[in-house]
């Protein structure tokens, strides 16, 4: 059976095998069950969506695609380093280094953005990239990579790679934001290479009042929370404040990383998390739509008149 989704405000309708009925604001359908009873399950999630805003409009056309709801609410927004000078002096710099290896789509924007208004891309500079939008978004600027995981899209899957086991003596700078991890460095540096980290963006938690989500959350119209990283969970808890922490940790959490599985217990989430193969969209997509149907509850409702 293919379900569509109702409006919420519409009144019953009937058609010949199942019945589409508004229950309050939620979008439900009611199916005939093989023994003749009708049921009642949710097909429209209402889905909190954290990113970044620039990097959150497809995958929440994709949600709205699906039936869902998507309500943006960035925790994270990008900024340009306070002081340019490192990424300029990287700029000039870049013939030193064998690979270039940009660990985000932000850090291939940022970057690129400031290096190719001084120079050219040199041809002998090969590029490794962490993540498929990476990957696209170096496309952009007229360039690809040259090293990039197909499957998982983190450092550890980017070092299984064999071009990264053969980098004895190998020059490497890393473009990356303001912190973040030092495990892929510490890697190549450990397999002979010479490696220098240079910051291409900031990550600053947005300035936002949350009086109107927090009002939509306890009218019960967030039913799953998209989270992409540690620090995005970690600004979200701060910008709901104390109201808010205790609908947070009552709600379906989706994280794009395992990483994030230990903050989510030490905050108390009472629910496991559901975790995606990674931070594509294609792949939060389809966590969300497999939540959805696992979860999808089932309960026996009267009927006013039979269905026959």
């Amino acid at each position: 059976m293919v379900f569509t989704r109702i409006d919420r405000t519409a009144e019953c309708v009937r058609q010949s095998d199942q019945i589409c009925v508004g229950v309050r604001d939620r979008d439900v359908f009611r199916e005939r069950s093989p023994g003749g009873e009708a049921r009642l399950e949710v097909v429209v999630a209402d889905v909190l969506v954290t990113r970044p805003a620039h990097q959150a409009k497809q995958l929440c056309a994709l949600v709205e695609q699906q039936g869902g709801t998507a309500i943006p609410f960035p925790v994270l927004e990008i900024a340009a380093p306070l002081d340019p000078e490192p990424l300029v002096q990287a700029a000039q710099r870049l013939d030193e280094f064998d690979y270039a290896v940009f660990v985000s789509a932000n850090a291939v924007r940022r970057a690129l953005d400031l290096i190719l208004t001084l120079r050219d891309w040199p041809a002998a500079l090969a590029i490794a990239v962490i993540g498929k939008r990476s990957a696209e978004e170096l496309q952009q600027f007229g360039l690809r990579a040259d090293v990039s995981p197909e499957r998982k899209f983190n450092s550890e899957a980017l070092l299984e790679l064999d071009e990264m086991h053969q980098v004895q003596g190998k020059r490497f700078v890393i473009f990356r934001g303001d912190g973040g991890r030092e495990f892929l460095a510490d890697s190549l540096r450990e397999r002979g290479a010479e490696v220098e980290y240079v910051q291409a963006y900031r990550r600053l938690q947005p300035s936002c009042d949350s009086s109107a989500l927090l009002q939509r959350w306890r009218a019960g119209e967030i039913d799953i929370v998209l989270v992409n990283s540690a620090e995005s969970l970690e600004n979200l808890v701060a910008m709901l404040g104390q109201r808010g922490r205790e609908l947070l940790t009552g709600t379906q959490l989706l994280v794009a990383s395992e990483r994030i599985l230990p903050l989510a217990a030490k905050l108390g989430f009472r629910r496991e998390p559901v975790v995606a193969d990674n931070a594509t969209d294609e792949a939060v997509l389809q966590a969300l739509l497999s939540w959805k149907k696992h979860h999808s509850q089932t309960a026996s409702v009267a009927n006013d008149e039979p269905l026959s």
